[in-house]
């Protein structure tokens, strides 16, 4: 199954979900300091909430697709290649408290996606080092050393 994702900043996370699991109905999938994600059915969506992240609450932090399998991911990194797209591929990252396979990709106005797949849930922060000024989430522009995550 594929969903997209939205990555939220936020500025207060218990206030956002509050917020979010009464507007879809549901509680978050995975809570850990300085950030949530939801698993939405209706509609398909994956959900995640970043507090201290790159911008202000309530401003869009990566955008993505989450896809099923390793696989799905390499499908998608031949497809972007072939069209021509300048890719960022992560195997085997420690993404938003998860073990993650990704590839990244901007468009034009330079909004991150990532088309990425967990392959096992992690309990140790993401990056902690690399990332400590940055909450639990990533926040580094694809191209740049470290890439977005989540």
């Amino acid at each position: 199954m594929s969903r997209v994702q939205l990555a939220l900043n936020v500025s207060d996370l218990d206030a956002a979900v509050d917020f979010y699991s009464r507007l879809f109905r549901t509680p978050p999938a995975k809570v850990r300091p300085g950030y949530a994600n939801f698993a939405i059915a209706d509609p398909p969506l994956k959900l995640v909430l970043i507090a201290g992240g790159a911008g202000p609450g309530g401003t869009l932090n990566h955008l993505g697709v989450e896809v099923g399998s390793p696989e799905d991911v390499a499908d998608s990194r031949s497809h972007l290649g072939e069209a021509g797209l300048t890719t960022i591929v992560e195997d085997n990252v420690n993404c938003c408290y998860a073990l993650q396979d990704k590839v990244w990709v901007d468009d034009p106005d330079g909004a991150p996606w990532e088309i990425y797949t967990v392959l096992a849930d992690a309990e140790e922060p993401p990056g902690a080092a690399l990332r400590s000024s940055e909450g639990a989430g990533c926040s580094v522009t694809p191209g740049a050393e470290v890439a977005h995550c989540c």
